[in-house]
């Protein structure tokens, strides 16, 4: 059967599953890391979990890890995924965060994933709050009103980029290739190299012909490791 390409997951975990994969991208959560677990899909289903499902927790550490890890994010598929959702409160979320890291250009296109009025992101009591304690800076002139304290933001609830990667393969490799889908197809090689390269391509997204030419630079730089 032909080879089909597939950029959006399945399904989105949840429940402790999710807890694991977001142990696994370096989310200190007590709990088992799920080996490897794919980055955007993580991100993805962590911001449904956090905005529509009302996890403040959840949220508030997606957000410390966005503004730690954020370089080593695949954007094209980010945005994709983003841009293509359902949820209006996911896509104020993600162009929330887009706005707060500007300066990196590769998220322009998320800015503008959610076009209609400023959303809050407590259901109730969101204006109160606000006027206590004012509105949350990396949140401030979004679309997405976040009082202050309520999402917190502690470098302890996020592993270092150096520690992530010593844990989490598909890291490391964009860490060294940067964040694409070739660095994703390298590690899930580097993983299971017994593995079929349609089966790499669907493990990392990636188009079979990334996955093809990933092999053959891996094999080519057997002989040199010997």
């Amino acid at each position: 059967m032909a080879f089909r390409r597939k950029i959006v997951p399945a399904e989105l975990e949840s429940g402790d599953r999710l807890t694991g994969r977001m142990a696994a991208i370096g989310m200190n959560f007590a709990t088992t890391p799920i080996a490897d677990a794919n980055i955007e899909d993580t991100l993805l289903a962590a911001s449904y979990e956090g905005s529509e499902r009302d996890d403040l927790r959840v949220l508030a550490i997606l957000t410390t890890w966005f503004g730690v890890h954020h370089p080593r994010i695949n954007a094209d598929r980010l945005i994709r995924l983003v841009s293509d959702h359902d949820s209006a409160r996911v896509r104020a979320y993600w162009s929330a965060l887009s706005r707060w890291k500007s300066p990196d250009r590769r998220f322009a296109r998320l800015l503008r994933a959610y076009g209609g009025p400023r959303l809050d992101l407590l259901r109730v009591g969101n204006d109160f709050q606000i006027g206590r304690r004012g509105e949350d800076a990396r949140f401030a002139g979004s679309k997405l009103r976040v009082p202050a304290g309520v999402l917190r933001d502690r470098a302890s609830d996020v592993l270092t980029p150096g520690v992530l990667a010593r844990r989490h393969g598909g890291y490391r490799a964009r860490l060294i290739i940067g964040p694409s889908y070739r660095a994703d197809a390298w590690a899930a090689y580097e993983s299971a190299p017994d593995s079929s390269i349609a089966e790499i391509a669907r493990r990392s997204y990636s188009s079979f012909a990334t996955a093809w030419q990933v092999v053959q630079d891996v094999k080519a730089l057997e002989p040199l490791d010997g």
